[in-house]
């Protein structure tokens, strides 16, 4: 089944820079925020981007009966076995806020040099038919880098010093969370 003109999408989100910039990109749909169908966010209970980002779509498309996108992202850093992956928003436990979440990151960080900290932003969308699905569209985006030392002055996990692209100098891709190379930038800036 392909998109059609004027389809409207619901996405898994309720975050006003999300559906600026996927609308953007989808010109041709109406893409209509989960609230309004007054959808309570589902659990993110799986242990991948993709089962996550999988389970928002199914239950987006589950309670308003319409197609639904949905996106899961996350740090990986490879000197914390994968952390804080998944639970990058809630790293410093259920309820934490941005600062502290960043602050338990840079502080598993202390003693690893830092050419040591290699790691990737990762950003997964699903598309969903209908809550049934058998065959969601996925895309995965993954950004390579290095978590740099700290600003005096950080605001959140998305805020973080993370290098990349350095030899290339090339555009940083379009993401929910996009880093700046070797500055940091607002939580959920967006950037062409």
């Amino acid at each position: 089944m392909a998109l059609t003109d004027n389809q409207t999408l619901v996405l898994a989100s309720a975050n006003p820079g999300k559906i600026r910039e996927i609308q953007s990109i989808l010109t041709r749909q109406s893409i209509v925020p989960q609230s309004q169908f007054n959808i309570e966010e589902a659990d993110e209970t799986g242990s991948t981007f993709v089962e996550n980002a999988i389970i928002k779509a199914r239950n987006a498309a589950l309670h308003s009966h319409l197609p639904a996108l949905a996106d899961d992202s996350g740090l990986v850093v490879d000197a914390l076995n994968g952390a804080p992956g998944v639970i990058s928003a809630r790293y410093a436990g259920v309820g934490a806020s941005d600062q502290e979440n960043l602050q338990k990151l840079l502080t598993d960080l202390e003693s690893v040099a830092v050419e040591k900290r290699t790691a990737r932003f990762v950003c997964v969308m699903v598309f969903m038919r209908h809550a049934h699905d058998p065959l969601p569209i996925i895309s995965q985006g993954v950004w390579e880098g290095v978590i740099c030392q700290p600003p005096p002055v950080i605001m959140d996990l998305a805020m973080i010093p993370f290098s990349g692209c350095q030899a290339t100098n090339k555009p940083l891709p379009k993401c929910r969370r996009t880093l700046k190379m070797n500055s940091v930038t607002e939580h959920r800036h967006y950037t062409n």
